[in-house]
């Protein structure tokens, strides 16, 4: 397995991160491949996506605006999972 390394977090990047991870039971390291792991999964979801042509599906939205909504949803959801958590 490879590790990575990523320099020059601010601290207080770096302890709200863990936080976040502290409130899911997670250490940094475990939250931190999470949140890779699902960015690399919706990276994977967008190629599909881009295998479909819009004609097939008679879509009137264009691939990036689909991922622009797709994108405000998911950090909406996110926003209400740690505003969800802060208040256990």
């Amino acid at each position: 397995m490879v590790a990575l390394q990523i320099r020059d977090v601010p601290e207080p990047l770096r302890d709200q991160l863990v936080a976040l991870a502290q409130r899911r039971g997670q250490s940094l390291q475990a939250f931190l491949f999470d949140l890779i792991r699902d960015e690399a999964r919706r990276q994977d979801n967008i190629a599909v996506l881009k295998q479909f042509s819009p004609a097939t599906w008679d879509v009137a939205f264009p691939a990036q605006d689909i991922q622009v909504a797709l994108d405000a949803e998911r950090a909406e959801r996110d926003s209400a999972l740690t505003d969800h958590e802060a208040t256990e």
